[in-house]
């Protein structure tokens, strides 16, 4: 899609705004997360990759407070985004016409959809409005999901939700429900820009994580990070009960700081799982030694 819209970005701005990730990136720019980090991060709790955000400096990460089409599944995948604004007729109507001649099809709430791409997360800010705020359905739903494989992070109401529920693999978020439409009141004014959801701002690129206590924007370059001490955490929990059981330790013992005998036993423990490992020793004691959680 032609870069349109004032506050959209180019493949260049992308990459200079977000200079902290090396790795791959889509051909718009962002960040492209790999599908092995994604699939693991669904095993993350919200907690923990909220306590590696924060010690990393990042303590506006979490939005709470949803309603959700599919309140058992799990909603991951890397962020594209799109902002609007109240509606302000001159600049919707130049928007209209260089859309036109740009080969667009539909109104501005379906522009954003033809840039989705598989295991992408479209993050909608609307401006949390809930009468005038739906600018989805369920037939836009169906072309977001075919499209992306995913849901959507959607700050606003929406509406036909019952069709949404019915949507396999369609795990959603949202602030509320009415059968109005957004499109008569608002102007789109960036498509992969920053966009602010709640007290979050989020970049296009980050990993959205969504679970029954809300959502998680994790910037790309702590995905992996974050994944691999939620590894972490699971094998010294699994360790600890173990240890607890045999009867070893106290398990005060356990529940705090471990002692210096507790930590040299794990590390010898965790050798019978050497080939089930996802991370290396070198990682492991960069995090042990530098840990926030």
């Amino acid at each position: 899609m032609e870069k349109i819209l004032p506050l959209s970005l180019t493949r260049d701005e992308l990459i200079a705004y977000t200079p902290e990730w090396t790795g791959e990136r889509s051909d718009d720019g962002r960040p492209r997360v790999s599908d092995d980090i994604i699939e693991r991060m669904r095993s993350v709790t919200i907690t923990q990759a909220w306590g590696v955000l924060f010690g990393q400096g990042f303590r506006f990460q979490f939005e709470g407070d949803w309603l959700t089409t599919h309140p058992d599944e799990i909603l991951c995948g890397r962020a594209a985004t799109a902002m609007f604004m109240p509606r302000r007729e001159s600049l919707h109507k130049l928007l209209e016409e260089r859309a036109k001649a740009a080969g667009n099809i539909g109104d501005q709430v379906s522009w954003p959809i033809y840039t989705l791409q598989k295991g992408d997360v479209y993050v909608a800010d609307v401006m949390g409005k809930i009468e005038r705020g739906p600018i989805i359905g369920d037939n836009l739903s169906v072309a977001v999901l075919a499209r992306t494989g995913n849901g959507v992070v959607h700050d606003a109401a929406v509406r036909d939700v019952d069709g949404l529920k019915e949507l396999k693999g369609f795990a959603s978020y949202f602030r509320g429900v009415h059968p109005t439409y957004a499109s008569p009141t608002v102007t789109i004014t960036g498509i992969n820009c920053p966009v602010k959801i709640g007290g979050v701002m989020v970049m296009p690129g980050d990993v959205v994580l969504g679970r029954g206590d809300g959502i998680i924007f994790i910037p790309p370059h702590l995905a992996e990070r974050v994944v691999i001490t939620s590894e972490l955490i699971r094998w010294r929990d699994r360790f600890g009960k173990q240890r607890i059981a045999e009867g070893k330790y106290l398990s005060g013992e356990i529940d705090g700081r471990w002692a210096a005998h507790i930590e040299e036993d794990f590390s010898v423990w965790l050798t019978d799982f050497e080939a089930e490992l996802t991370f290396t020793r070198e990682q492991m004691q960069e995090l042990l030694k530098n840990r926030t959680w």
